[in-house]
């Protein structure tokens, strides 16, 4: 071998090196993005199809692209196997199509845990596995607000106990968020003097307003970094015609959905929400919300989670587009055996995401207490179910928590997040033990116990569990006293042991009982020593 041969070997092994150390390496569920130049006249949006085709061998992906204004196109992929992705682009438009790529998908590190999956039936895991319990809250309006009001809200996120936002695309105009937005998702054609001399703007609704979703994005990661899930609501009936965003009609409405995925379905932690109260929506008829779930499932290649909320009238929630149930319904958390009679009947998490709001408007659904909030997170996660929060006191003009963002100044949040605290302490998902006979004793498993008495008041409890699934005689329990309020635990000497079930419950042997102070909201925590 001569010299010069050699010498050849050695650059093209240097070269190779040099490329495969320049090779992208993207986090697995990260979001791979790639960025090209192409046409700009016409109407970009309507006039050019884009996709491209992903595969790592085995695998094939196939997503949509879209246009971002100023002539930039952009492909954006959420790699779920790791190793190396390959990517080949098509397009109408000659400078797009055929475009080819690749990038390495590594291991997940730190908070990336993947996107939400449902679990166990009823309940939710990362897509690492790691258990997620959802405590969410509702900031309807959040991304429409002053630069100084959004970056509050997220500070006040960062220190609050959830991890779920509930958050409408599109600007909310309803009592007491009224303003007009920074951003617009549509172009403007112009505009017209109104009946109150204010502007009503002109839309066209097949040109996308990029910088508005640019926005929400920024938004839906700077949740993602707070470790919080954005639950997007597509559609809302809080228009009132101001706009005309709830009215586009069925082309345009399909168009948005396309647009709407191609951009978020990569952000691993998005859930799409249908709408908010569906059924408040009169210029949608029923009938219609078949075709825009599919149209969403089917343009999401990574099935993100996907539900309906409810006005007065539920959904068909057991559709297999669905993968949970969000209901609006305060009664079902009002009081115990409620919360889980829509497991029954749907057999899917079932969240009940609006059960009015702590807070002092006069409003029936905004007049909440403390104690009525967090009762009612207690009996949805007593019955196997989960609540999201929301708060509607008018602390500062007409900035209201649940549609604004801001400061939290109820009393609720922090017994939320203790709950919270107590429900990840458990072996695994609570759910009621014995859903015919016992509606306040949960379950984790045989050595894992939580008991809530809410409202009532009692000087004394004797030892008792529900004799289906439970501990076996002999074994041994200990009990925690749980004042959901005041967020006390307290453990008791005692050392309770199991004896031979009677009927349908499982006392301790020697029949003991605790005393108990006469207070409301207090529970046990009872688990296998």
């Amino acid at each position: 071998m001569n010299a010069k041969y050699v010498l050849l070997l050695i650059l093209v092994s240097v070269f190779s090196f040099s490329v495969v150390a320049q090779t992208e390496a993207i986090e697995r569920w990260d979001r791979f993005e790639v960025t090209f130049s192409g046409p700009q006249s016409g109407n970009p949006f309507d006039e050019v199809n884009l996709s491209a085709d992903f595969s790592n061998g085995k695998e094939k992906v196939k997503v949509n692209g879209f246009y971002d204004g100023n002539g930039k196109y952009k492909i954006r992929f959420m790699p779920e196997t790791l190793g190396e992705w390959r990517y080949k682009v098509t397009s109408n438009s000659k400078v797009l199509n055929g475009k080819t790529g690749h990038f390495t998908c590594v291991g997940a590190t730190g908070n990336n845990h993947g996107p939400v999956k449902v679990a166990d039936t009823y309940h939710f895991k990362y897509a690492d596995g790691k258990r997620y319990y959802p405590f969410g809250t509702t900031l309807y309006a959040w991304t429409h607000q002053p630069q100084e009001l959004e970056d509050i809200t997220l500070q006040t996120l960062k220190n609050a106990p959830f991890n779920k936002v509930r958050m409408c695309v599109f600007p909310k105009y309803y009592s007491n968020v009224e303003n007009e937005p920074v951003f617009y998702p549509f172009v403007k054609k112009g505009g017209m003097a109104g009946k109150k001399g204010e502007i009503n703007f002109v839309w066209d609704f097949s040109k996308f307003e990029p910088a508005f979703f640019q926005h929400l994005e920024k938004r839906i990661d700077d949740l993602k970094s707070l470790g919080i899930e954005a639950d997007i609501i597509i559609f809302h009936p809080y228009d009132k015609g101001h706009w005309g965003f709830d009215s586009l009609g069925k082309e345009n409405d399909l168009r948005y959905i396309k647009y709407l995925t191609a951009r978020l379905s990569s952000f691993r932690n998005v859930w799409w929400s249908l709408a908010n109260e569906f059924d408040y929506i009169k210029t949608k008829p029923r009938e219609v919300w078949d075709v825009y779930t599919k149209e969403v499932v089917n343009n999401d290649p990574y099935k993100h989670l996907c539900s309906i909320h409810n006005g007065s009238v539920y959904y068909d929630n057991w559709k297999p587009e669905f993968t949970h149930v969000s209901i609006q319904n305060g009664s079902t958390v009002e009081d115990f055996g409620r919360a889980t009679l829509l497991r029954d009947v749907f057999f899917r998490p079932v969240l009940y995401d609006e059960v009015c709001y702590e807070g002092d408007l006069p409003q029936r659904w905004g007049h909440l207490s403390g104690e009525e909030m967090t009762s009612a997170f207690w009996h949805g996660v007593i019955a196997g179910t989960y609540v999201t929060h929301g708060e509607t006191y008018k602390n500062s003009g007409d900035t209201i928590f649940w549609a604004k963002g801001g400061r939290l100044i109820g009393s609720s949040p922090a017994r939320i997040g203790f709950l919270k605290k107590i429900l990840e302490e458990a072996p695994g998902p609570i759910e009621l033990a014995d859903v015919w006979k016992d509606h306040k004793t949960a379950t984790a498993d045989s050595s894992h116990y939580l008991i809530y008495f809410g409202r009532e008041m009692n000087q004394e409890w004797e030892f008792n569990l529900p004799k289906k699934g439970g501990p076996a005689a002999g074994k041994k329990f200990q009990v925690e006293v749980i004042d959901t309020w005041e967020m006390t635990i307290r453990k008791l000497p005692e050392v309770f042991e199991i004896a031979t079930p009677e009927t349908y419950r499982i006392f301790d042997k020697n029949r003991k009982k605790i005393r108990l102070p006469m207070k409301p909201y207090l529970a046990l925590r009872i688990t296998e020593i």
